[in-house]
């Protein structure tokens, strides 16, 4: 027996979904304005997961250039029927086109499809169930009109048509949540269980009153019987100081061998202010994460957690063997042939020079395109989730003398455009400026400055929860440059824009083509070497 260590993927992955194929499993999770877009991870024993590609993982495939933090790939399931994986997701904002689409791939580690855009797909959330009787069935949610309340939700069903990938028939609102009053009915699924459909949602927003609960019906379109236990996961009445927190969206998967489990978001929280404070935890600057979730069924119905109805920082899982992963350790000194796999970029830039490897051996060049982070625009950005609330984000970098004036490179700590820290290096003639500013709702705050002589500098970012030191190394030399208040960017204070977690990077900003020549793309920045190294629990 081996115990799965939660989060199971740990750092910025919500909205989980689950599918298995034979002995293995598949998750796939959100990444709204971030690219490359909906991670598919894979695990033979629910314990050890390997990331194996991306859904999005071409730039032509889905247009996120002005998608706005937060915006962008919404809740997506995966599904597999008849030899193919299905993907089903929401593209919410921007300037391209939105709405609901399908994309397809024999294997899950790609290539996908691109999107088949499904018309008269109203609202978010969407799934699959791929019925006995070879019927695809579409759900989703979307806000009801007109509502009884405020924010009231419904969730619908309607056929989908696979040769046609439109929607067919009859539509079908078949539930609006568990509890009266509750809001934005969220992640549905349908489940196909001895001889009844299950139909799993949330409710009560993605937020602090987060819950799942079920209904059970005859077929896909019902009608809908709630469960007499709903809501049956949520740590909503665990109060302000629970160390978990935002628990739902969850889906279900039988493991093969007569158990079953679920997927389902959760945040960690930590101390945050005066201790004696009525609010005294906020939302670590992972955000919400990917935890799994032991499941019995009774009386047909699930039981999420027996016994204890609380996500456990430990799960057993009887039939897995070998040890758990520890944390993680995300290095990339630019001397392979493509960028690391768990490298993201903020949002798409068909054609763009911003992220280039191989222009200088061993190095990654980021092309400024975008003159400051807080700027809705793609970014010469390459970063990590940040996993675990103890952290070292540590890189080289080089500026070029010739580098505009307005040209900044560095790290930076990315929750969104609204909220950055940045420590990077400017180019003042044969010598370096560096800088450390915490970026608030359009505010910088000059936290510590630097000047060091020209050439490589290595920039060291130590986090310990909601503290950071920064600290440049250059010609053996150790300098502290000053120390930041992370909480400002942790989901649950970031102006609304929380879906997201933070990642840490490296970053180039400027004014591209104003070299002293004129020269296109002459804003660019060499990093010799980019290191996320995470440890378990805050000192």
């Amino acid at each position: 027996m081996t115990a799965a260590r939660n989060p199971v993927l740990p750092g910025f992955h919500p909205d989980p979904s689950i599918c298995r194929v034979g002995d293995e499993f598949f998750v796939v999770t959100s990444t709204f304005e971030y690219f490359p877009g909906l991670p598919v991870h894979r695990s033979r024993d629910l314990v050890e997961w390997e990331l194996i590609g991306h859904v999005v993982h071409r730039e032509e495939q889905l247009d996120l250039s002005t998608v706005a933090a937060s915006g962008g790939l919404f809740a997506p399931t995966i599904r597999h029927h008849d030899g193919r994986f299905f993907v089903v997701c929401t593209l919410v904002g921007g300037e391209g086109r939105q709405g609901n689409f399908v994309v397809t791939a024999t294997d899950p580690a790609g290539p996908w499809s691109d999107p088949a855009w499904i018309e008269e797909a109203a609202g978010i959330d969407p799934s699959l169930l791929f019925d006995d009787d070879g019927r695809a069935w579409w759900c989703g949610t979307r806000l009801a009109e007109p509502g009884e309340w405020h924010d009231q939700t419904e969730v619908w069903v309607r056929e989908l048509d696979l040769a046609t990938m439109t929607l067919v028939g009859e539509e079908h609102v078949v539930w609006h949540g568990a509890v009266e009053g509750a809001v934005w009915a969220e992640g549905p699924h349908l489940y196909r269980l001895d001889g009844e459909v299950l139909l799993l949602a949330s409710e009560g927003g993605t937020d602090r009153h987060h819950a799942v609960s079920a209904a059970c019906g005859a077929g896909p379109t019902g009608p809908f019987t709630g469960s007499k236990a709903n809501p049956l996961l949520t740590h909503r009445h665990l109060g302000g100081g629970v160390g978990v927190a935002n628990v739902g969206h969850a889906d279900l998967v039988d493991d093969g061998r007569g158990g079953w489990w679920a997927t389902a978001l959760a945040t960690r929280r930590l101390p945050i202010g005066d201790p004696n404070a009525d609010v005294t935890r906020a939302d670590a600057l992972q955000g919400r994460e990917t935890w799994l979730v032991p499941v019995v069924f009774e009386d047909g119905w699930p039981v999420f957690a027996p016994g204890e109805g609380r996500l456990r920082a430990e799960v057993d899982v009887p039939w897995a063997e070998g040890p758990a992963a520890g944390p993680t350790m995300l290095v990339d000194d630019f001397d392979g042939l493509a960028p690391h796999p768990e490298l993201l970029t903020v949002r798409t830039a068909v054609g763009s020079p911003r992220v280039q490897l191989g222009e200088r051996p061993g190095h990654l060049r980021l092309h400024a395109v975008s003159g400051s982070l807080a700027e809705l625009a793609p970014h010469a950005f390459a970063g990590f989730r940040l996993e675990q609330p103890t952290a070292t984000l540590a890189t080289v970098v080089e500026v070029p003398d010739a580098a505009p004036p307005g040209m900044l490179a560095g790290l930076a700590l990315r929750l969104s455009e609204h909220r950055h820290l940045t420590f990077g290096v400017r180019a003042r003639g044969s010598g370096r400026v560096v800088e450390l500013v915490l970026h608030v709702d359009g505010e910088d705050w000059v936290l510590g400055r630097a000047e060091v002589p020209g050439g490589r500098v290595g920039l060291v970012l130590e986090i310990d929860g909601f503290a950071a030191i920064a600290r440049l190394e250059h010609d053996e030399r150790r300098i502290d440059v000053g120390s930041a208040d992370l909480s400002p960017l942790s989901p649950s204070t970031g102006g609304g824009t929380g879906f997201a977690g933070v990642v840490g990077g490296a970053f180039a900003i400027g004014a591209p083509g104003t070299d002293e020549h004129g020269a296109a793309g002459a804003a660019w920045a060499d990093f010799d070497l980019l290191s996320l190294v995470h440890t378990a629990e805050p000192a």
